[in-house]
């Protein structure tokens, strides 16, 4: 088996490499070839990737290229993790919209859909490039902003899935609250990437007992705390709703934080300095306890899930991935992509039923699938007029003057990546 990461350099990969040397029995990986165009970094990654798998005695080779079709040529799956423009687009897209009172955020809001009108062209080139050289591989898209891009995959007709670490993570930390295994917590996950809520948590399996309103009454200060929302919100909703969510449910005061101290793009790339540092050392095989802090928690253990259910070799039969709407959710179109726990096996992911969606979330939800529609067509089409139609239909935006300068702002900052500006 034939595995391919794009964005092999990032500084997440350690993490990957970590979760198929691991779990080979469920992905047993014989080639893993990272790919990425900062040959400096490819180089410091690669190494430890291959001392991570010599020290945990994998089989498998790992080969370091920037070359993306020999790269693709034999996968059989194609993992996306690449960030256009790198941290210091991030930085841009994470300050701008501040001076226009709006939350700078990189998969939300004005910053948001500027990473998608960057990063969507250049996922699609890649992926016209598998179905060229390996037509038979599936893509899976860990790539930021997910529902995005995974509707610009999946609309252009290519074998992809999407990938998110929210649920994965919500599921071991309800695990751990409730003194259970994780494999035991399945959840009742609905909404759209990084716009999710879980109406329910179920033990034993997709149909057991929900166990949400013990969760909540025995741990809801912590969650609370976790999720930097009040209690009372949440006993107030009944659900828990993804970390996210707090930039719709406390705007003005994340705004008002995110003014007074450092951008999480500052903060992540001095640990990534720091990181690569820690991995040039020969005498490192494992992924070091800062990578913890950076982000992607348990990314590789579903990573590997999903792609063992793709390839047909094992994984869980009931994933959360990003896929087609099919249906599931009444008010949406069928190709609008939703985060949801999915069926999943060689043949693709078939979205399961949920239960009908409260108008509380059901609103939100309508409205940002709408926006998403509008910033594909900006990231697809290019143009003033459709970044300032997206930017109109965003709930967190919506005022016309505010659309116009942030669309002026936008443009400015990312005139490089954009073919049109």
């Amino acid at each position: 088996m034939k595995l391919t990461v794009v964005g092999g350099g990032s500084t997440y990969t350690p993490e990957l490499v970590d979760g198929f040397a691991r779990l080979r029995d469920t992905l047993p990986v014989e080639e893993l070839v990272l790919v990425d165009p900062a040959a400096d970094r490819l180089e410091v990654v690669g190494g430890l990737a291959r001392r991570i798998f010599a020290r945990q005695g994998h089989p498998g080779r790992i080969v370091t290229t920037s070359d993306v079709d020999a790269a693709v040529d034999g996968a059989d799956a194609v993992l996306l993790q690449l960030r256009v423009g790198g941290q210091a687009a991030r930085q841009q897209d994470e300050t701008w919209p501040l001076r226009c009172g709006c939350v700078g955020q990189e998969t939300t809001g004005a910053g948001g859909l500027a990473k998608a009108l960057r990063t969507v062209p250049v996922v699609l080139d890649i992926a016209e490039r598998v179905r060229r050289i390996s037509p038979k591989a599936w893509i899976i898209d860990f790539t930021n902003p997910v529902g995005i891009v995974t509707r610009a995959l999946l609309q252009a007709g290519h074998r992809a899935v999407g990938l998110c670490n929210v649920a994965i993570g919500l599921q071991r930390k309800f695990a751990a609250l409730l003194g259970t295994a994780p494999a035991e917590v399945h959840l009742d996950h609905v909404g759209l990437n990084h716009l999710t809520w879980e109406t329910g948590v179920r033990l034993g399996g997709p149909d057991g007992p929900d166990v949400l309103p013990r969760l909540l009454a025995e741990h809801g200060d912590a969650i609370a705390a976790d999720l930097r929302l009040p209690r009372s919100l949440l006993d107030r909703l009944g659900t828990v709703p993804s970390y996210y969510l707090r930039y719709y449910y406390a705007h003005d005061q994340v705004v008002e934080e995110l003014r007074t101290k450092p951008s999480r793009a500052e903060e992540v790339a001095a640990m990534e300095r720091q990181l690569l540092r820690l991995y040039a050392d020969p005498a490192l095989a494992g992924k070091p306890a800062l990578l913890a802090k950076r982000g992607g928690a348990y990314y590789s253990e579903a990573a590997v899930d999903l792609a063992a259910a793709l390839l047909g070799g094992g994984g869980s039969p009931h994933q959360v991935v990003n896929t087609l709407n099919r249906g599931t959710l009444p008010f949406l179109p069928d190709d609008a992509v939703i985060e949801v726990p999915a069926k999943v096996g060689p043949e693709g992911a078939a979205p399961l039923p949920v239960a009908p969606l409260d108008p509380l979330y059901a609103g939100l939800v309508a409205n940002v699938t709408a926006y998403e529609d509008l910033a594909l067509r900006a990231a697809l089409h290019g143009g003033r007029e459709r970044v300032l139609r997206a930017l109109l239909a965003h709930p967190l935006i919506g005022q016309y003057a505010t659309a116009e300068t942030l669309t002026d702002e936008l443009i400015a900052h990312n005139r490089e990546h954009l073919t049109w500006a």
